[in-house]
């Protein structure tokens, strides 16, 4: 997937027709959608075309639990259009976006649902209100992140990959723990698939970061306490704790930008944020947020997050190819 053309004008006109609409009519869907059900799902797929040489895949896994339903709120009303545009200003030319919507697959009806990846501002649209926003969880503490994992790694196919061995990119929102494991049985019923073995949280995160740049981004001090520690032990400075959820946008755009080496520094960030247009309290709390990826760059070890994210080597994937080589 991917054909068609950006537009921010475009994008920006759709989000101001359903600015004073309740959330319920924004985000219509009662149940899962039937073309994002993962279930006897092959390959989402973002490709290079005539139209997108350079294709980048993004993909923003959204938990949508009780907790967490302002973030897809704020995609929806406001904020896409802003990630798109400081995309542009980073010179970053054809960006495909996909959006996964995640639950709790031990409580919710739908804790997997998956979109495809989309150039145009009409389907990116259509695919992030298509998502259900359950608004489920099942006060364990945990939520299916490790699903989405499983998905990415599993279940999409990269050009920006295969073409050029640039990894994509994943940011996913949360405010839990994922589970130690990929469950099989769960496997088994969400997508039809069988696994001998669950697969260990570490192992499928590894399988993930082979082809992606994965981020955690939570989105504010109050929630960062519930799950801040568990998260970097998988994933390091590639968990971002930001101020507020309305600074989702501008810090993913920001890490593509600084992680391809575009942005050379945060002043850079600073500089870019400003001329787009973001007030510059917007600018000071993204900054603070990303202070530790960026260091992580400035350190000389681009290398070490080309290779792998955080504390799990990509290199440790043994119990993964047992499973499907």
């Amino acid at each position: 997937m991917g054909h068609g053309n950006y537009s921010h004008e475009a994008h920006a006109a759709l989000l101001s027709s359903r600015q004073d609409l309740p959330q319920q009519q924004v985000f219509a869907q009662r149940g899962c959608h039937a073309l994002m059900n993962p279930k006897g799902l092959k390959m989402r797929e973002s490709r290079d075309s005539a139209e997108h040489p350079q294709s980048l895949a993004i993909a923003f896994a959204l938990d949508v639990t009780g907790s967490m339903g302002d973030i897809p709120n704020l995609l929806a009303r406001k904020e896409l259009p802003t990630f798109m545009k400081l995309l542009g200003a980073c010179h970053i030319a054809d960006p495909q976006l996909m959006f996964l919507a995640i639950g709790d697959a031990t409580s919710d009806q739908a804790p997997l649902q998956i979109g495809q990846f989309e150039s145009t501002a009409e389907l990116m649209d259509q695919w992030l209100t298509w998502s259900y926003l359950e608004g489920g969880g099942g006060g364990s503490g945990s939520e299916s992140y490790e699903l989405a994992f499983y998905m990415l790694a599993q279940h999409t196919d990269l050009d920006c990959w295969n073409q050029r061995k640039k990894k994509g990119y994943l940011f996913m929102t949360g405010d839990e723990l994922p589970y130690p494991a990929v469950s099989r049985h769960q496997v088994g019923a969400l997508l039809g698939e069988t696994l001998d073995e669950d697969i260990p949280i570490q192992e499928v995160i590894a399988a993930a970061a082979e082809t992606y740049h994965l981020f955690f981004l939570i989105p504010d001090p109050q929630r960062r306490r519930n799950c801040e520690k568990a998260w970097r032990k998988l994933l390091g400075d590639h968990v971002i704790c930001m101020e507020s959820a309305a600074d989702t946008c501008t810090v993913a755009a920001a890490i593509v930008g600084l992680t391809e080496r575009v942005l050379p520094n945060l002043d850079a960030v600073a500089s870019t944020l400003g001329e787009a247009g973001i007030d510059r309290d917007h600018v000071s709390s993204t900054i603070r947020a990303l202070r530790s990826y960026a260091e992580l760059l400035d350190s000389g070890a681009l290398a070490h997050v080309h290779a792998s994210n955080g504390g799990v080597r990509i290199g440790a994937l043994s119990w993964w190819r047992k499973l499907f080589n």
